[in-house]
């Protein structure tokens, strides 16, 4: 297979301000590391939070009202898009390829990012969402956590296996998807941005994936278990990020209007990261 290097992501610092984001956000904590952190999500995440809070409104006060809304957005999206078809049934190994380059920094930092949260909750919410971080890590199983399944796809796809590769042909609309849950861990002002944006993913991946999935079986790929087991373990998740979100509020009471509003953040990030990788994919010439 022909490797296609992609066009690296130009711009200074300035006009990368979501890959500067993430590399603060994985160094050593420091005053002036934080200090520029929360300078860049004053100017991307909070007007973001802002407009969502004000677009919805008062329409989501109870968690029964949030299931519902959760489950309006998740039968709306799951027809799929044209980007989505395309890349099920008509991309090329190489197209395939550069989508999973894309989100390469996702597939090898999966879940770490997530355990900043797990203090801020009541221990029986802790418990299911440690549940769910259990099963990222394969149950303590190299061979099974989904950075290795990542991993495993990479090598097959003869792309590079190091963090670092990726750093420079990551889309800034794939950073700010990686970005978000260091803001929805570490510095959210209300953990239900968390949990609401977890609850979206987990439900959302069993119908999202199914692309990835179809791909990798008409490529004739043989490492597409990455994909297929999120098919099958998210179904378990969707369920744990509600006992998580009931925990919290038997313990505290719930603030349903911030799991909205964190379940729409995150669709509106993956969505606009997933069309970009695929619209840049189309471009891939051998």
């Amino acid at each position: 297979m022909t490797v296609v290097e992609p066009e690296p992501q130009t711009g200074t610092v300035t006009e990368r301000p979501m890959r500067r984001l993430f590399l603060l956000n994985r160094e050593l904590p420091s005053v002036a590391g934080l200090t520029a952190i929360l300078e860049l999500e004053r100017q991307w995440i909070v007007p973001k939070i802002c407009q969502l809070a004000q677009a919805i409104g008062p329409e989501v006060t109870s968690r029964a009202q949030w299931l519902a809304a959760l489950d309006g957005l998740l039968a709306a999206e799951r027809p799929g898009t044209p980007a989505g078809e395309y890349l099920a049934e008509q991309a090329d190994r190489e197209q395939f390829a550069a989508v999973v380059r894309e989100f390469a920094l996702d597939g090898l930092t999966e879940a770490q990012n997530f355990f900043p949260a797990v203090p801020r909750l009541p221990i029986r919410a802790q418990m299911a969402v440690m549940r769910v971080l259990i099963d990222e890590f394969g149950c303590g199983n190299l061979r099974q956590t989904h950075s290795q399944l990542y991993l495993d796809l990479l090598a097959e796809l003869g792309l590079p296996q190091e963090l670092e590769s990726f750093l420079d042909t990551t889309s800034e609309e794939t950073f700010g998807f990686l970005n978000v849950f260091y803001w929805l861990t570490q510095r959210a002002p209300a953990v239900e941005y968390f949990l609401g944006a977890l609850a979206y993913l987990e439900a959302s991946i069993p119908d999202a994936f199914t692309v990835q999935a179809r791909a990798c079986e008409r490529l004739g790929l043989a490492h597409g278990r990455y994909y297929t087991e999120h098919l099958h373990i998210d179904t378990f998740h969707r369920e744990e990020m509600q006992v998580a979100i009931r925990e919290l509020e038997a313990a505290r009471g719930l603030d349903a209007g911030k799991l909205w509003v964190g379940a729409l953040l995150l669709s509106e990030l993956l969505g606009t990261a997933f069309e970009a990788a695929v619209e840049r994919a189309r471009r891939v010439k051998v």
